[in-house]
């Protein structure tokens, strides 16, 4: 079975791993997803990522970032742009995400980037998600 919304499943999966506060957490390797997991590291939300050799599919295992005993840097994680629903924003109109406190992951023609480097890049595009 074909998965339709692999992002969706990927901000799933970290949510999962995020509220019951495991140290990591695997998933199915695309590019997307590793891309999405990167601008997470640049923006610390995630410690590190690494590509697991496997069969008959490659795993992404991402390292989930904690400070102190009980907490956690990821409080959310929204989907935005949906397959039934694409959500594209110009550079003029990027998102602020909770008063600046959070971060929004776009797709863009130079990549999957955050608003603030889009900003600098001055680049509009199709806005994966929300993280705070």
């Amino acid at each position: 079975m074909s998965m339709t919304d692999t992002v969706a499943d990927t901000l799933t999966r970290i949510r999962n791993a995020n509220t019951v506060k495991r140290s990591h957490v695997d998933m199915p390797f695309s590019k997307l997803k590793e891309d999405l997991l990167r601008a997470l590291v640049r923006e610390g939300y995630v410690e590190k990522y690494e590509r697991v050799e496997a069969t008959p599919v490659d795993t992404l295992r991402a390292k989930l970032r904690y400070v102190g005993r009980q907490g956690k840097v990821i409080q959310g994680l929204c989907r935005v742009s949906k397959p039934g629903k694409r959500v594209y924003v110009g550079a003029k109109s990027l998102p602020v995400v909770r008063n600046g406190l959070g971060v929004a992951i776009l797709s863009t023609p130079k990549g999957v980037l955050t608003d603030s480097e889009c900003r600098r890049e001055n680049v509009g595009g199709e806005v994966l998600c929300h993280v705070w």
